[in-house]
């Protein structure tokens, strides 16, 4: 039965998930989820005729019977149940209209003797309470015996289609609706048990469906007062937004799994990126040491030989062995170099190095921006993909980039028209600039100054790349572009710009 052991309590409190009524078809029961005893002691369950109102109320006494005799429950994991001393159940099979006085008679008294021996510790079972009698005298009657009961904190559940019942648990707290789904084009029960919306009789819709004529309808609402049409009318109203909230909480969890499959996805993809980061530093890092130490080794055999023909054989013999050592350690270099990009020249000077400037680390054999700009030592900050590492200036190369004029202007400060001989400086402008590692009170004035030069220099387009962090600067960053007055509009970079860990900027026209 795919059965589970409830949690027993003493607090009079019902929760039951996915439950199954033990008497009926696995392959066809609908699994219901009830509560009572949590925020409410009174379920009123509504809704028409052979609308599958009993069954929800005949599974909560039937497992709550075997819970207590030491049965395992048709349920999911979780559920509760309360240990209720007494269970009180007046349940009529017979639902027609040829309900007689002695019927109603029978029930009232079935209902007397659970009124004087009820108490809090039992719970109370009514299939469709005060039916059989004068429709309005029926339903004042029900509604004074669930007075009671409530009164008294009597768990209670009770099935019913008198709309007078549906208005009492609107307006009376600890007291709760709930109504089985009905199909009115199938004009069968879905079974489901929805909590806090009271069910709609359907007479009209299900009389419609069966054949009744259109006149004899719309007469029959004609008969009905003016707040009973309005009262049918909200029941109906709520179910369409019931089913509207549904459909929307079912996109909106098939949009969560989706979000989560695709931050999976990318999580996975930054962390193969980061090993292999690592995998690459790693191995420039031994073919550094392998190289040092050679050159540490043909170091020492150079002392030793001095050494030797110093004391030795003389000059000549010294100098033709210092030249054969000086061939073998060139040819061990070019073997042993790592392989530089093509194009590399000297290192730059530390004056001629700004932020965001394109670099070549020789040490590495990777391309980077910089970062920050180089300490007394000459040391700086290199940004090289998902890799920030600090190099000494003397193991860069300044990578040349497109030099991007001012409009009207050649790259060598000429105006190009004729005759005029005012020149305007040529500017090269990295397309972004690296703020990762600063303050907001470092970064700030680098950024404005930054725009500045982009904006003059005719760039259409630029790229801030300030990190994910603590969002701290990203929002510093998004505060200040608000107030530059020449850009355009700004956004966080898409995946392959650098997602949330860069802005990209627009610049206007100029």
């Amino acid at each position: 039965m795919r059965a589970s052991k409830p949690a027993i309590n003493t607090e009079g409190k019902v929760l039951l998930k996915k439950a199954r009524h033990p008497l009926l078809a696995p392959s066809t029961v609908v699994p219901i989820d009830l509560t009572l005893g949590e925020s409410f002691d009174q379920l009123i369950i509504t809704g028409p005729n052979t609308g599958g109102k009993t069954v929800p109320l005949k599974t909560l006494g039937l497992l709550t019977l075997m819970a207590l005799s030491g049965l395992l429950i048709p349920a999911e994991d979780g559920s509760q149940l309360a240990f209720f001393k007494e269970i009180y159940a007046d349940i009529g099979d017979e639902q027609s209209i040829e309900q007689s006085l002695s019927t109603f008679s029978s029930h009232m008294v079935n209902i007397v003797e659970i009124l004087k021996a009820a108490d809090e510790d039992s719970l109370v079972l009514f299939d469709e309470l005060g039916a059989g009698t004068d429709p309005t005298e029926g339903a004042a009657l029900a509604t004074a015996i669930l007075i009671r009961l409530h009164r008294y904190g009597i768990r209670t559940m009770a099935t019913t289609h008198y709309s007078e019942l549906k208005v009492f648990a609107l307006s009376t707290p600890g007291v709760e609706n709930a109504a089985c789904e009905f199909d009115v084009e199938s004009l069968k029960p879905t079974y489901r048990l929805l909590i806090g919306v009271p069910g709609k009789s359907n007479a009209f819709s299900i009389s419609q469906k069966l054949g009744l004529p259109d006149d004899v309808i719309s007469e029959a609402k004609n008969l009905l007062s003016e707040d009973d049409e309005a009262f049918e009318d909200l029941i109906s109203d709520l179910e369409n937004k019931r089913r509207e909230v549904e459909k929307e909480q079912a996109e909106l969890a098939s949009t969560q799994e989706e979000i989560a499959r695709l931050k999976k996805t990318l999580d996975e993809r930054q962390q193969r990126n980061r090993e292999k980061g690592d995998a690459i530093l790693e191995e420039a890092r031994s073919e550094a040491r392998k190289i040092l130490s050679e050159a540490k080794d043909y170091a020492d055999k150079t002392i030793r030989e001095m050494n030797r023909l110093k004391a030795g054989s003389g000059v000549k013999e010294m100098e033709k062995s210092r030249t054969e050592l000086r061939r073998e350690m060139d040819k061990l270099g070019a073997e042993q170099k790592l392989p530089e990009k093509a194009g590399a020249g000297r290192a730059p000077k530390a004056e001629e190095l700004r932020i965001g400037d394109k670099v070549f680390v020789r040490s590495l054999n990777l391309s980077g921006s910089v970062s920050t700009l180089p300490n007394a030592k000459g040391e700086l900050f290199v940004q090289m993909g998902i890799l920030r590492s600090k190099v000494k200036l003397s193991d860069l190369v300044l990578e040349h980039e497109e030099t991007v004029s001012v409009e009207g202007r050649s790259p060598y400060g000429k105006k190009k028209d004729k005759g005029s001989g005012v020149a305007a400086k040529s500017m090269t402008i990295s397309p972004e600039i690296i703020l990762i590692g600063k303050t907001v009170d470092e970064a700030l004035p680098e950024l404005e100054k930054y725009l500045d030069d982009a904006f003059l220099a005719h760039l259409h387009q630029v790229r801030v790349v300030h990190g994910r962090g603590t969002g701290a600067l990203k929002n510093a960053v998004a505060g200040f572009l608000k107030k530059v007055s020449y850009v355009k509009s700004y956004r966080p970079g898409e995946f392959g710009e650098g997602g949330y860990g860069v802005t990209v900027v627009d610049f206007k026209d100029n």
